[in-house]
Protein backbone atom coordinates (compact mmCIF):
# COMPACT_ATOMS: atom_id res chain seq x y z
CA UNK A 1 0.00 0.00 0.00
CA UNK A 2 1.27 3.20 -1.01
CA UNK A 3 1.06 6.29 1.57
CA UNK A 4 0.92 9.96 0.88
CA UNK A 5 2.48 11.88 4.11
CA UNK A 6 0.92 15.31 3.82
CA UNK A 7 0.88 16.43 7.34
CA UNK A 8 4.22 18.16 7.18
CA UNK A 9 5.76 16.99 10.07
CA UNK A 10 9.34 15.65 10.98
CA UNK A 11 8.80 11.83 12.97
CA UNK A 12 9.63 12.47 16.37
CA UNK A 13 13.26 11.48 18.18
CA UNK A 14 14.45 11.79 21.05
CA UNK A 15 17.65 14.01 22.61
CA UNK A 16 20.50 12.43 23.43
CA UNK A 17 22.36 13.78 26.29
CA UNK A 18 26.23 12.67 28.09
CA UNK A 19 27.14 12.07 31.31
CA UNK A 20 29.79 10.75 33.31
CA UNK A 21 31.45 10.07 36.30
CA UNK A 22 33.96 7.70 38.33
CA UNK A 23 31.35 7.15 40.36
CA UNK A 24 29.29 5.46 38.25
CA UNK A 25 32.59 3.02 36.85
CA UNK A 26 32.49 2.30 40.72
CA UNK A 27 29.60 1.27 40.74
CA UNK A 28 29.59 -0.58 37.74
CA UNK A 29 33.15 -2.09 38.92
CA UNK A 30 30.93 -3.94 41.65
CA UNK A 31 28.03 -4.99 39.31
CA UNK A 32 30.78 -6.79 37.05
CA UNK A 33 32.99 -8.02 39.95
CA UNK A 34 29.60 -9.90 41.52
CA UNK A 35 28.31 -10.95 37.88
CA UNK A 36 29.86 -14.27 37.41
CA UNK A 37 27.43 -15.35 35.07
CA UNK A 38 29.15 -12.42 32.42
CA UNK A 39 32.59 -11.66 34.13
CA UNK A 40 34.10 -14.41 31.96
CA UNK A 41 32.99 -12.42 28.55
CA UNK A 42 34.48 -8.87 30.22
CA UNK A 43 37.51 -6.91 28.26
CA UNK A 44 39.41 -7.94 31.44
CA UNK A 45 40.30 -11.51 32.61
CA UNK A 46 38.77 -13.76 34.73
CA UNK A 47 42.31 -13.99 36.37
CA UNK A 48 42.20 -10.13 36.77
CA UNK A 49 39.49 -10.38 38.79
CA UNK A 50 40.16 -12.94 40.99
CA UNK A 51 43.66 -11.22 41.59
CA UNK A 52 42.07 -8.27 41.97
CA UNK A 53 39.60 -9.93 44.79
CA UNK A 54 42.46 -11.36 46.48
CA UNK A 55 44.20 -7.94 46.95
CA UNK A 56 40.44 -6.32 48.93
CA UNK A 57 39.88 -6.59 52.57
CA UNK A 58 37.78 -8.81 54.11
CA UNK A 59 35.19 -6.41 55.09
CA UNK A 60 34.86 -5.27 51.10
CA UNK A 61 34.86 -8.55 49.85
CA UNK A 62 31.51 -9.23 53.09
CA UNK A 63 30.01 -6.19 50.80
CA UNK A 64 30.72 -7.57 47.66
CA UNK A 65 29.10 -11.40 48.59
CA UNK A 66 25.81 -9.50 49.34
CA UNK A 67 25.68 -7.42 46.42
CA UNK A 68 25.93 -10.81 44.22
CA UNK A 69 23.15 -12.23 46.65
CA UNK A 70 20.73 -9.15 46.07
CA UNK A 71 22.08 -7.28 43.16
CA UNK A 72 22.40 -3.82 45.01
CA UNK A 73 24.37 -2.68 42.37
CA UNK A 74 21.09 -1.82 40.89
CA UNK A 75 20.17 0.62 43.87
CA UNK A 76 23.18 1.95 43.36
CA UNK A 77 23.04 2.65 40.03
CA UNK A 78 19.45 4.37 40.82
CA UNK A 79 20.42 6.09 43.43
CA UNK A 80 23.09 7.99 41.14
CA UNK A 81 20.61 9.13 38.57
CA UNK A 82 18.72 10.43 41.45
CA UNK A 83 21.51 12.20 42.97
CA UNK A 84 23.74 13.76 39.86
CA UNK A 85 26.96 13.92 41.97
CA UNK A 86 30.38 13.42 41.50
CA UNK A 87 31.55 13.46 45.08
CA UNK A 88 31.47 10.18 47.08
CA UNK A 89 30.88 11.90 50.40
CA UNK A 90 28.07 14.10 48.83
CA UNK A 91 26.12 10.80 47.57
CA UNK A 92 26.65 8.96 50.77
CA UNK A 93 25.24 11.69 52.60
CA UNK A 94 22.33 11.74 50.45
CA UNK A 95 21.72 8.33 51.04
CA UNK A 96 21.74 8.91 55.02
CA UNK A 97 19.42 12.19 54.62
CA UNK A 98 17.09 9.56 53.20
CA UNK A 99 13.63 8.26 54.69
CA UNK A 100 12.81 4.61 54.44
CA UNK A 101 10.27 5.32 51.84
CA UNK A 102 11.84 7.36 49.54
CA UNK A 103 15.12 5.17 49.95
CA UNK A 104 12.95 2.29 48.73
CA UNK A 105 11.41 4.07 46.28
CA UNK A 106 14.67 5.05 44.39
CA UNK A 107 16.30 1.76 44.71
CA UNK A 108 13.28 -0.11 42.85
CA UNK A 109 13.06 0.00 39.38
CA UNK A 110 11.07 2.17 37.31
CA UNK A 111 8.96 0.23 34.78
CA UNK A 112 6.69 2.62 33.33
CA UNK A 113 5.18 5.67 34.02
CA UNK A 114 2.17 4.22 34.80
CA UNK A 115 2.95 1.64 37.71
CA UNK A 116 4.70 4.30 39.48
CA UNK A 117 1.74 3.77 42.27
CA UNK A 118 2.91 0.44 42.53
CA UNK A 119 6.44 1.20 42.90
CA UNK A 120 5.69 4.10 45.88
CA UNK A 121 3.35 1.78 47.41
CA UNK A 122 6.05 -0.99 47.00
CA UNK A 123 8.67 0.66 48.58
CA UNK A 124 5.90 1.37 51.83
CA UNK A 125 5.81 -2.01 52.22
CA UNK A 126 2.63 -2.94 50.76
CA UNK A 127 2.50 -6.52 49.96
CA UNK A 128 0.10 -6.47 47.27
CA UNK A 129 1.97 -3.78 45.51
CA UNK A 130 5.19 -6.35 45.99
CA UNK A 131 3.32 -8.95 44.10
CA UNK A 132 1.99 -7.16 40.97
CA UNK A 133 5.15 -5.38 40.51
CA UNK A 134 7.12 -8.83 40.18
CA UNK A 135 4.39 -10.20 38.12
CA UNK A 136 4.73 -6.98 35.67
CA UNK A 137 9.15 -7.82 35.92
CA UNK A 138 9.23 -11.50 35.70
CA UNK A 139 10.76 -11.70 32.30
CA UNK A 140 13.59 -9.93 33.79
CA UNK A 141 16.21 -12.53 35.00
CA UNK A 142 16.80 -10.90 38.70
CA UNK A 143 14.11 -7.86 39.41
CA UNK A 144 11.37 -10.05 40.98
CA UNK A 145 13.88 -11.02 43.45
CA UNK A 146 15.65 -8.02 44.14
CA UNK A 147 12.01 -5.54 44.19
CA UNK A 148 11.24 -8.26 46.63
CA UNK A 149 14.67 -7.75 48.96
CA UNK A 150 14.31 -3.58 48.54
CA UNK A 151 10.91 -3.84 49.53
CA UNK A 152 10.84 -5.76 52.58
CA UNK A 153 14.90 -4.64 53.87
CA UNK A 154 15.82 -3.24 57.05
CA UNK A 155 16.17 0.78 55.65
CA UNK A 156 19.11 1.40 58.01
CA UNK A 157 21.28 -1.58 57.33
CA UNK A 158 20.52 -1.26 53.38
CA UNK A 159 21.87 2.34 54.02
CA UNK A 160 24.79 1.15 56.15
CA UNK A 161 25.57 -1.40 53.02
CA UNK A 162 25.61 0.64 50.38
CA UNK A 163 27.15 3.43 51.77
CA UNK A 164 29.92 0.98 52.58
CA UNK A 165 30.44 -0.68 49.45
CA UNK A 166 30.20 2.21 47.53
CA UNK A 167 32.89 4.02 49.63
CA UNK A 168 35.27 0.53 50.47
CA UNK A 169 35.07 -0.22 46.44
CA UNK A 170 36.06 3.39 45.59
CA UNK A 171 38.82 3.73 48.50
CA UNK A 172 40.47 0.22 46.97
CA UNK A 173 40.03 0.05 43.00
CA UNK A 174 38.54 3.93 41.86
CA UNK A 175 41.15 6.11 44.17
CA UNK A 176 44.43 4.92 43.00
CA UNK A 177 43.27 5.12 39.10
CA UNK A 178 41.26 8.07 39.25
CA UNK A 179 43.53 10.53 37.29
CA UNK A 180 43.15 7.95 34.60
CA UNK A 181 40.10 7.03 34.99
CA UNK A 182 38.35 11.10 34.98
CA UNK A 183 41.10 10.96 31.67
CA UNK A 184 39.46 8.24 29.65
CA UNK A 185 36.00 8.77 30.59
CA UNK A 186 36.44 12.33 29.87
CA UNK A 187 38.09 11.71 26.43
CA UNK A 188 35.11 9.65 25.21
CA UNK A 189 32.49 12.11 26.43
CA UNK A 190 33.91 14.91 24.48
CA UNK A 191 34.41 13.02 20.96
CA UNK A 192 31.06 11.65 21.25
CA UNK A 193 29.66 15.08 21.92
CA UNK A 194 31.69 15.97 18.82
CA UNK A 195 30.07 13.66 16.82
CA UNK A 196 26.35 14.73 17.94
CA UNK A 197 26.85 17.55 15.92
CA UNK A 198 27.20 15.12 12.71
CA UNK A 199 24.79 12.78 13.06
CA UNK A 200 21.12 12.19 14.10
CA UNK A 201 20.40 11.06 17.50
CA UNK A 202 19.08 7.84 16.78
CA UNK A 203 22.54 7.38 14.81
CA UNK A 204 24.50 8.39 17.96
CA UNK A 205 23.41 6.03 19.91
CA UNK A 206 24.21 3.16 17.52
CA UNK A 207 27.53 4.83 16.87
CA UNK A 208 28.62 4.96 20.48
CA UNK A 209 27.16 1.44 21.69
CA UNK A 210 28.37 -0.30 18.96
CA UNK A 211 25.05 -1.35 17.33
CA UNK A 212 22.40 -0.65 19.47
CA UNK A 213 19.77 -0.04 17.23
CA UNK A 214 17.02 2.67 19.63
CA UNK A 215 14.25 3.55 17.86
CA UNK A 216 11.72 6.44 19.78
CA UNK A 217 9.33 5.10 21.97
CA UNK A 218 6.20 7.13 22.68
CA UNK A 219 6.76 7.29 26.38
CA UNK A 220 11.27 8.47 25.55
CA UNK A 221 12.11 11.66 25.32
CA UNK A 222 15.26 11.53 26.49
CA UNK A 223 18.39 8.94 26.16
CA UNK A 224 21.70 9.37 28.80
CA UNK A 225 24.21 7.97 27.56
CA UNK A 226 27.26 7.15 30.24
CA UNK A 227 30.88 6.09 29.06
CA UNK A 228 32.16 3.10 31.07
CA UNK A 229 35.52 1.20 30.89
CA UNK A 230 35.06 -1.64 33.61
CA UNK A 231 32.32 -3.63 31.92
CA UNK A 232 33.62 -3.48 28.32
CA UNK A 233 33.14 -4.57 25.71
CA UNK A 234 29.18 -4.98 27.30
CA UNK A 235 26.12 -2.04 27.04
CA UNK A 236 23.98 -2.00 29.82
CA UNK A 237 20.59 -0.88 29.54
CA UNK A 238 18.42 0.49 31.96
CA UNK A 239 15.24 2.70 32.06
CA UNK A 240 14.81 5.97 34.80
CA UNK A 241 11.39 8.08 34.36
CA UNK A 242 11.20 9.76 30.43
CA UNK A 243 15.09 8.76 30.09
CA UNK A 244 16.53 5.36 28.21
CA UNK A 245 20.52 4.88 30.10
CA UNK A 246 22.87 3.10 27.92
CA UNK A 247 26.51 2.73 29.68
CA UNK A 248 28.51 2.50 26.94
CA UNK A 249 31.56 0.48 26.31
CA UNK A 250 34.36 3.82 25.81
CA UNK A 251 36.40 3.44 22.51
CA UNK A 252 40.09 2.34 22.15
CA UNK A 253 41.01 5.97 20.66
CA UNK A 254 39.86 7.59 24.24
CA UNK A 255 42.71 4.77 26.62
CA UNK A 256 44.98 6.49 23.95
CA UNK A 257 44.10 9.84 24.12
CA UNK A 258 47.32 11.26 22.80
CA UNK A 259 47.08 9.36 20.05
CA UNK A 260 45.23 10.93 17.11
CA UNK A 261 46.09 8.21 14.56
CA UNK A 262 44.40 4.95 17.25
CA UNK A 263 41.34 4.11 15.26
CA UNK A 264 37.86 3.58 16.88
CA UNK A 265 37.56 -0.49 17.87
CA UNK A 266 33.99 -0.43 16.38
CA UNK A 267 35.37 0.83 13.43
CA UNK A 268 38.48 -1.61 13.10
CA UNK A 269 35.65 -4.39 13.67
CA UNK A 270 33.35 -3.51 10.90
CA UNK A 271 35.99 -3.16 8.21
CA UNK A 272 37.41 -6.47 8.97
CA UNK A 273 34.44 -7.93 8.83
CA UNK A 274 34.02 -6.03 5.27
CA UNK A 275 36.83 -6.93 3.94
CA UNK A 276 35.70 -10.27 2.72
CA UNK A 277 34.51 -11.30 -0.65
CA UNK A 278 31.99 -13.45 0.50
CA UNK A 279 30.80 -11.21 3.55
CA UNK A 280 30.70 -8.40 1.19
CA UNK A 281 27.99 -10.37 -0.91
CA UNK A 282 26.30 -11.46 1.89
CA UNK A 283 25.95 -7.62 2.74
CA UNK A 284 24.81 -6.75 -0.90
CA UNK A 285 21.64 -9.31 -0.87
CA UNK A 286 20.77 -8.39 3.05
CA UNK A 287 20.75 -4.98 1.75
CA UNK A 288 17.88 -6.18 -0.96
CA UNK A 289 15.93 -8.10 1.45
CA UNK A 290 15.93 -9.84 5.03
CA UNK A 291 16.86 -13.43 4.33
CA UNK A 292 16.97 -16.73 5.95
CA UNK A 293 19.81 -18.93 5.98
CA UNK A 294 18.79 -21.09 3.51
CA UNK A 295 18.36 -18.56 1.03
CA UNK A 296 21.34 -17.16 1.37
CA UNK A 297 23.08 -20.82 0.88
CA UNK A 298 20.92 -20.66 -2.34
CA UNK A 299 22.39 -17.53 -3.53
CA UNK A 300 25.55 -18.16 -2.97
CA UNK A 301 25.46 -21.86 -3.65
CA UNK A 302 28.03 -22.27 -0.57
CA UNK A 303 27.18 -25.14 2.33
CA UNK A 304 25.32 -23.78 5.80
CA UNK A 305 28.17 -24.03 7.78
CA UNK A 306 30.33 -21.68 5.37
CA UNK A 307 28.00 -19.02 5.28
CA UNK A 308 26.47 -19.49 8.89
CA UNK A 309 30.64 -18.78 9.66
CA UNK A 310 30.19 -15.64 7.86
CA UNK A 311 27.40 -14.43 9.66
CA UNK A 312 28.84 -14.72 13.04
CA UNK A 313 31.17 -12.25 12.30
CA UNK A 314 29.12 -9.80 10.45
CA UNK A 315 26.96 -10.19 13.47
CA UNK A 316 29.96 -9.42 15.85
CA UNK A 317 30.79 -6.50 14.39
CA UNK A 318 27.30 -5.42 14.38
CA UNK A 319 26.48 -4.85 10.86
CA UNK A 320 24.11 -7.72 10.79
CA UNK A 321 21.12 -8.53 13.42
CA UNK A 322 18.41 -11.67 13.83
CA UNK A 323 14.83 -10.94 13.14
CA UNK A 324 12.61 -13.79 14.28
CA UNK A 325 14.44 -16.09 11.85
CA UNK A 326 15.91 -14.22 9.06
CA UNK A 327 19.02 -11.82 8.90
CA UNK A 328 18.85 -8.27 8.48
CA UNK A 329 21.29 -5.40 7.72
CA UNK A 330 21.19 -3.09 10.25
CA UNK A 331 19.28 0.18 9.78
CA UNK A 332 21.67 3.07 8.05
CA UNK A 333 24.90 0.93 8.73
CA UNK A 334 26.79 1.83 5.78
CA UNK A 335 25.46 5.38 6.06
CA UNK A 336 27.01 5.86 9.36
CA UNK A 337 30.30 3.88 8.68
CA UNK A 338 30.91 6.50 6.23
CA UNK A 339 30.09 9.25 8.58
CA UNK A 340 32.67 7.31 11.42
CA UNK A 341 35.53 7.06 8.88
CA UNK A 342 34.83 10.21 8.27
CA UNK A 343 35.36 11.68 12.01
CA UNK A 344 38.46 9.24 12.12
CA UNK A 345 40.15 10.75 9.26
CA UNK A 346 39.47 14.51 9.96
CA UNK A 347 39.86 14.15 13.70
Amino acid sequence: MEVIHSTGRKRETYEVQFAFSPLWECALGIAAVTNSRLINTLEKSVTFWDELKGSLPKKLLSQLEFVEKNNTWKALLQLLHRFKTDNLNDFCLSIERLDESKLKFNCLPFIGEQFQHLRERAAAGERDALIKMKRLTNENPFFPQYIEFISLADANELKVHLIEVMTLWYEEVITPELELINQILSTDYKSKNQMKREISPEELVQWATGGVNYLPEPSVHNVLLIPQYVYRPWTIEADIENTKVFYYPIANESLSPNDKYMPNNFLVQKHKALGDEIRLRIVKLLSENDRSLQDLTGHLNMGKTTIHHHLKLLRAAKLVEMKGAKYSLKANIIDLLYKELDLYIKQ
